[in-house]
């Protein structure tokens, strides 16, 4: 597996960005943090494009940039870079764009043109003008363009920060398809959480332009440290569940965590695929006994684990362990000292909601559950 190191920084008039970091390049890696971290330069640093930026930035064994200043150009790194805006050739139609990022590729390229089509679904756009497409057509045209450029590395800038959530919908499994199909790793910019849990395997948190945690996404998500960063209502946890059955007469999937039962409803995917959950901290409330007449359909047996008191707030933050992975909850500290929770304090988890996003290659996508109040 190929690491990138990038040990930078670059000053601004009123921003420093200051970074060192090793990212194996394996899959998705996200880059996550709130607007003006630094994300996007970072970015622009591991594509060239950042002229100013001091330090070492290396792929492999290959340095990109040295002390010295020395650079080798963003068009000799093997990078496929797609923006938040599309930048496609107007004049050009959507195949003409998709053919100029081959045509430069050379005849080696081992993507081809027909895979990319079919895999971005593509081919009743290929002879629209680029102007007459939609957002989430444009983002597809753009992907596809990057992918045919045979890059080693692939960056994407936010790339659906400009479209409505319909769009944003539509294109999502086609960006979580493509890692698997085509084997490119990818650094994913974003600060939209959601994204983070659905389509990386690692993330890299950074705040005021600091690395402030890297790690597997299931790892960084449950450190109550990194509230702040990750988001009080959006912080959660990401398990693994095994489908284990369906139920055709009340549309539901049902799945195992650790031995734990979850329910969820009905999808088609194949009993025996393993599927990832996001549950928000927000959505887990805490019994000390297994509550019954309830409408939420799941609750895990746990045992909390690690709890964090927010100082002048109502709150804190429970870390719970649920057969060896963690769940977080939300809740008040006045609820902490009357039912006396404490690390080692057995505990029932009743998950309000989960999402759920398959890792399969074959069948991708997303499950919400919310049950009726």
């Amino acid at each position: 597996m190929t690491t990138l190191h990038c040990d930078v920084n670059i000053a601004f008039s009123a921003f420093t960005l200051d970074v060192d970091c090793a990212l194996p390049l394996d899959g998705v890696t996200a880059l996550f943090g709130a607007s003006g971290s630094g994300k996007s330069t970072l970015l622009r640093i591991i594509s060239g494009l950042e002229k100013r930026a001091r330090g070492v930035v290396r792929f492999g064994e290959e340095v990109w940039q040295d002390d010295n200043g020395r650079t080798v150009p963003p068009h000799r790194r093997g990078i496929g870079y797609v923006f938040q805006d599309a930048r496609l050739f107007a004049h050009l139609s959507v195949a003409g764009n998709l053919r100029y990022s081959a045509r430069r590729a050379g005849d080696g390229c081992a993507i081809r043109f027909d895979d990319v089509v079919d895999s971005l679904d593509l081919g009743p756009l290929l002879n629209r003008r680029t102007t007459e497409l939609s957002g989430g057509e444009r983002q597809r045209v753009a992907l596809g363009r990057a992918l045919l450029a045979h890059p080693r590395l692939m960056l994407m800038d936010e790339p659906l920060a400009s479209l409505d959530e319909k769009r944003k919908a539509d294109i999502l499994p086609y960006i979580e398809r493509l890692p698997g199909v085509f084997r490119v790793p990818t650094i994913y910019v974003t600060h939209n959480m959601a994204e983070v849990t659905r389509l990386a395997d690692r993330m890299l948190v950074l705040s005021e332009g600091r690395v402030a945690a890297q790690g597997a996404v299931a790892d960084v998500l449950t450190r109550l440290d990194l509230y702040p960063e990750t988001g009080r209502f959006e912080a959660g946890a990401v398990l693994t569940a095994t489908v284990i059955g369906h139920n055709d007469a009340y549309q539901l999937t049902m799945l195992d965590h650790a031995g734990q039962r979850i329910e969820a409803p009905r999808t088609d995917v194949a009993v025996g695929a393993q599927v990832r959950l996001r549950v928000r901290a927000r959505d887990v409330m805490l019994a000390t006994q297994r509550p019954s007449g309830i409408s939420a359909r799941n609750v895990l047996r746990g045992t909390i684990r690690e709890i964090v008191e927010e100082p002048d707030t109502a709150f804190a933050e429970t870390l719970v362990d649920i057969g060896g992975a963690s769940l977080r909850s939300r809740i008040t500290r006045k609820t902490v000292a009357e039912l006396g929770l404490a690390p080692g304090t057995p505990i029932y988890a009743i998950v309000k909601a989960v999402t759920f996003d398959r890792k399969s290659l074959s069948a991708m996508g997303e499950i919400s559950q919310t049950p009726p109040a």
